[in-house]
């Protein structure tokens, strides 16, 4: 076993064309180290939900150059399996560590393989590469970026000619191409052939992000910005000024790229910390509303003022927000969210006699929704101009929530008032999550186990009415890894992510709220619900 792990390695080793990861992999064995070893040669990073994602390092469990010139291959079979062959891919990255490299590294394959390719002009949102896919007629798309991961992960999204992530069975297929690839010296890598955009596909993108406001309307509000080390604070700045909303404030310490993320524990606007920076500057400047982007930009975080503090909005509040704006500016179309995401929208489509469609949790499948006119997730992803961008996008969302504070500042109103007034008309939609970060991916599995296996039949004093396993698929769902449990008034889905070491828990309670003098007792009530289904459901599941 030891002597056949040392030869993988070594094998590993002899293919490997980055001289930082070879170093790092000469020295494991070199020393020895059969424990390090074994994890990073234990399988192969899982070509899944969205692609690739995982910590940098050397060997095939880790995030490195010859994991994604393999990805990029299997990739480039896939496409020319389809026939199409000669047709373009467009390439785009964050400012991650190695992101670069790895645009760089899958030009060279796609080229090599007869396909032609186009690299972004400089590390910019995904958003951005989602829309040039579609601007440019591509058959294919690749971002580079780990998202709000950590700083040691890095990632590789897919996309195909239509603009949204892949789904299956193109995940699978792809992944049967990856690894039929037998050595790195079969994939041709030419040291030249592709293309490198200029500013003009950019140009195109902010062109189209003056469409998702109102000719007209309000652009009063002052903002407080932070692009969490990301790459969005140019091209934020650049459709605010385009817009005409006052200049954002930036959270300076935090605006700039930086690939260490140094302020920040996780670079993710809902971890707690991630927001301190931008609550002390809004402390400062007293702005109408603070926005925030993950490190990509494809999420939009909003935090306002309430009693004198600054907090956090639920993703599903300005979910809702923005479907009440957009419903209020006459939009037609389909309403579409994900299961984990609040039956609040339901409501909010079923009022407006608009269609509405819950899908799978993620974009690659809101984005597949029939003639879909908005979209949302409750983990901070709003698609708000569907025709541009068939992903979630943090920068046209903000300035959609922006527009929408202006708005009703101009009525002496604020977004917290909007938020009571849809408590009112369709009851109180209170959202939870219970989210368990584990090092042992084997405790998720456990927990998943014991709740088939000891089905809950109440949570919170409420009684589960119906009970669902979500691997069976539903009438209207696929399967997926999940259990859904309704109760009366209530509503739970338990399912492990599909990107990070975590057990998600979604809860929803819904208390109706006969009038504004109802508010307070309404709120009290559902927080209670949620801290009592939440402590029943993290005893259930043994977590």
């Amino acid at each position: 076993m030891h002597d056949d792990l040392i030869a993988r390695a070594k094998t590993w080793l002899a293919e490997d064309p980055d001289a930082e990861t070879r170093d790092e992999l000469a020295k494991l064995i070199e020393a020895g180290d059969v424990t390090e070893l074994a994890d990073r040669f234990s399988g192969t990073l899982q070509f899944g939900t969205a692609g690739l994602r995982g910590e940098l390092g050397a060997g095939p469990m880790r995030m490195n150059r010859t994991v994604v010139i393999r990805a990029a291959a299997g990739l480039a079979a896939y496409l020319n399996a389809k026939g199409q062959t000669g047709g373009l891919v467009v390439i785009g990255y964050d400012a991650r560590h190695k992101s670069a490299d790895f645009a760089r590294d899958t030009a060279a394959v796609m080229t090599g393989a007869g396909l032609r390719a186009a690299v972004l002009p400089h590390p910019l949102p995904t958003p951005v590469l989602a829309y040039a896919i579609r601007h440019l007629g591509a058959v294919a798309g690749v971002e580079v970026t780990a998202s709000h991961n950590p700083p040691r992960d890095n990632g590789y999204k897919v996309y195909l000619g239509d603009g949204s992530q892949i789904v299956p069975p193109s995940d699978a297929e792809i992944a049967t191409r990856i690894q039929a690839i037998a050595s790195l010296h079969d994939v041709p890598r030419p040291d030249t052939g592709w293309e490198t955009l200029d500013n003009a596909v950019l140009d195109a993108y902010l062109t189209r992000t003056d469409a998702v406001l109102a000719p007209d309307s309000p652009r009063t509000a002052r903002t407080v910005y932070t692009a969490m080390h990301g790459v969005g604070k140019d091209v934020l700045l650049a459709a605010f000024a385009r817009a005409g909303f006052p200049t954002p404030v930036l959270v300076a310490e935090q605006a700039d790229p930086d690939p260490d993320f140094p302020t920040v524990a996780f670079p993710n606007p809902e971890e707690p910390g991630a927001m301190d920076l931008a609550f002390a500057q809004a402390r400062e400047t007293d702005p109408d509303l603070i926005i925030a982007n993950d490190p990509d930009a494809d999420r939009c975080a909003v935090a306002v003022k309430e009693n004198g503090n600054w907090r956090m909005l639920r993703g599903d509040e300005v979910g809702a927000l923005l479907a009440a704006h957009l419903v209020g500016r006459g939009a037609r179309g389909t309403f579409a969210e994900s299961i984990v995401s609040s039956s609040l929208l339901g409501r909010i489509a079923e009022k407006a006699n608009l269609p509405y469609e819950e899908t799978l949790t993620g974009f690659k499948w809101i984005a597949r929704v029939e003639g879909l006119r908005y979209g949302y997730e409750e983990a901070l992803g709003y698609c708000v101009d569907p025709d541009g961008v068939r992903d979630k996008d943090g920068i046209t969302a903000a300035l959609l929530i922006t527009e929408l504070a202006s708005t009703l500042k101009s009525e002496n109103r604020t977004l917290l008032d909007l938020l009571d007034d849809l408590a009112v008309e369709h009851g109180l939609h209170a959202t939870d999550q219970l989210s368990v970060r584990v090092e042992d991916l084997s405790i998720i599995a456990r927990a998943m186990d014991r709740l088939r296996e000891h089905q809950p039949t109440h949570l919170g004093g409420l009684p589960v009415t119906k009970a669902e396993d979500l691997t069976r698929g539903t009438d209207k769902l696929p399967p997926t890894d999940g259990l859904r449990y309704t109760l009366d008034g209530a509503r739970v889905i338990v399912r492990p992510s599909g990107t990070e070491p975590k057990l998600k828990c979604y809860l929803e309670v819904v208390v109706p709220v006969p009038t504004h003098d109802d508010l307070p007792a309404a709120h009290t009530t559902a927080n209670n619900l949620l801290s009592a289904i939440k402590r029943d459901l993290s005893t259930a599941a043994g977590i």
